[in-house]
């Protein structure tokens, strides 16, 4: 059966990402982790969009205003026929009653670009600049200093804004003043019919009191956002962090203190990664300390097996120096002979015994085919028997059986059922294996036709080294490994074996019966 018990390419499979897997730590961790970048987005988002709004609602208003006046001065202000120009002294009377020195400057150009008026000349606000070092009495002045151009009014992003209003275009938008700090300005051509006459720039300096009333306001975002991750820091710390210390602290105290256990029963109640984790521990360690309590009662057992023999054969060799009789000697030759097969036989079962669970856990499950098992063990029965042995059959192997297991170890528990049921069947009596169905199982019958099992000792023949044989049956042939073995063989592969009892209609005991059952392969 190649296609069911071939091995896998050692190539491993390119495997398709299917995306993060689903846990409940992950979720938390990014959750938390997100909470905090979320707050501060949407909080720079929102001040954004508000600081936005505030420029805009103060361009609006500034227009308005500019509007007005720059109408006014053109009505007003505007003398000369055919060829118009600006009246200065009108238009500083307009920019008296109109502007607003304290909250925001007007100013006027002409046609060439030069400051006519300004609204902070007629509030008297003086200009405040740092002054540089004063120089001695007499010393002439410094190269850099004289050569250095004498700024203009407003500055050189004035200056640009005045020429791009000159050309006819209203120019609005937030720029960097001359002594610094940004301020909200714009700027309108004065036109008579066609002629540009000069420009009118209006300007708000509020900017950075507003950008500063953002930046607070931006402030409880920023805390809020640091609280998160600091609370989010500390949830990680306790709920993954210190868990997982204490788990290790608690591995570390399993390998010092050499103890069989493990208790947590803080983290085993909590339905994420750390509490699967914690009861796969406990789950693990309560395992090595049943296995490690099976072993000690497995090396008591063998020293009480091996003690008996040994006990026998000292008895034996001792006293046959002390007789002298043939037949007596022969008879003390026979025991230690049967002595020395019924170590042997308990040495080799016990090996057996020992490598069972290596075995077991190197190799991996695989699907196979029972009824051609068993169909082989028969064969194999069949070609070695001998005259007056019973006979082996098998029944119920039509059609693919396909279990899932390691097909040695099968093989080994029904040879071991089979030798079982031989040794209690009458000379020439037949063994009979049957093969069935159950539910999404297999399930084999190993039926004998010798005296039956008693009813109370249905579960102790499979206890270690228990044997109950009839009469006739060679000493020391057999250790009472044998089903204690095929029990252990079907259960490591997710099945059961158990031993009943065949009865006739008056209810009488006509054999024994074993039922071993294996789950079947998925899908078969």
């Amino acid at each position: 059966m190649a296609s069911d018990t071939d091995t896998a390419s050692p190539e491993p499979a390119r495997r398709r990402w299917r995306g993060p897997p689903a846990s409940r730590l992950g979720r938390l961790i990014l959750a938390l982790n997100l909470l905090g970048l979320a707050v501060l987005i949407v909080g720079s988002l929102v001040l954004n969009e508000l600081r936005r709004g505030l420029v805009e609602a103060r361009i609006d208003s500034l227009t308005t205003q500019g509007e007005l006046i720059a109408t006014l001065i053109d009505q007003a202000a505007t003398v000369g026929e055919p060829v118009p120009a600006l009246d200065p002294s009108r238009a500083s009377e307009i920019l008296r009653l109109l502007a607003n020195p304290g909250v925001q400057r007007a100013r006027l150009f002409d046609a060439q670009g030069q400051l006519v008026a300004d609204s902070d000349w007629i509030a008297d606000r003086v200009e405040q600049k740092p002054l540089p070092p004063a120089r001695p009495r007499g010393s002439p002045a410094a190269p850099e200093e004289a050569a250095r151009p004498r700024p203009s009014p407003g500055g050189e992003a004035l200056e640009a804004e005045v020429r791009q209003a000159l050309e006819g275009q209203r120019v609005s938008g937030v720029r960097r003043a001359d002594p610094g700090g940004r301020v909200v300005s714009v700027s309108f051509p004065i036109r008579h019919v066609q002629a540009v006459l000069g420009v009118l720039t209006v300007e708000a300096g509020d900017v950075d009191s507003i950008i500063a009333r953002q930046r607070a306001a931006l402030a409880p975002f920023i805390l809020l956002s640091i609280g998160v991750t600091l609370l989010s820091s500390a949830l990680l710390t306790t709920l993954v962090a210190l868990p997982v210390r204490r788990l290790a602290r608690a591995a570390d105290r399993v390998r010092l203190s050499r103890v069989r256990s493990i208790s947590l029963p803080d983290l085993s109640r909590r339905r994420d990664e750390l509490g699967d984790l914690t009861r796969a521990l406990e789950a693990m360690t309560d395992a090595q300390s049943e296995r490690m309590g099976a072993i000690e009662r497995f090396a008591a057992d063998v020293a009480h097996e091996i003690r008996n023999p040994l006990t026998s054969l000292r008895s034996a060799v001792e006293t046959l120096d002390l007789v002298s009789e043939p037949e007596a000697k022969a008879r003390l030759n026979r025991v230690i002979r049967q002595d020395i097969q019924r170590m042997d036989r308990l040495v080799t079962d016990i090996s057996n015994a020992s490598r069972l669970d290596a075995e077991l856990s190197r190799e991996a499950p695989r699907p196979f085919d029972l009824g051609r098992l068993l169909e082989e063990i028969v064969q194999a029965y069949a070609a070695a028997r001998r005259e007056g042995e019973p006979e082996v059959t098998l029944a119920g192997t039509q059609g693919e059986t396909p279990v899932l297991g390691r097909e040695g170890p099968a093989g080994q528990v029904f040879r071991n059922l089979v030798d079982n049921a031989r040794s209690f069947s009458q000379p020439g009596g037949t063994v009979r294996l049957s093969l069935a169905r159950e539910g999404g199982r297999a399930v084999v019958f190993v039926d004998d036709d010798g005296p039956g099992i008693p009813p109370e000792n249905l579960e102790t023949v499979f206890e270690r080294f228990y044997t109950s044989r009839p009469k006739g049956t060679a000493f020391g042939g057999n250790s009472g490994l044998g089903l204690s073995i095929a029990r252990q063989i079907v259960e490591a592969q997710g099945g059961t074996l158990q031993a009943e009892n065949r009865t006739d209609s008056a209810g009488e005991r006509i054999g024994a019966r074993f039922v071993v059952r294996l789950p079947l392969r998925p899908g078969a």
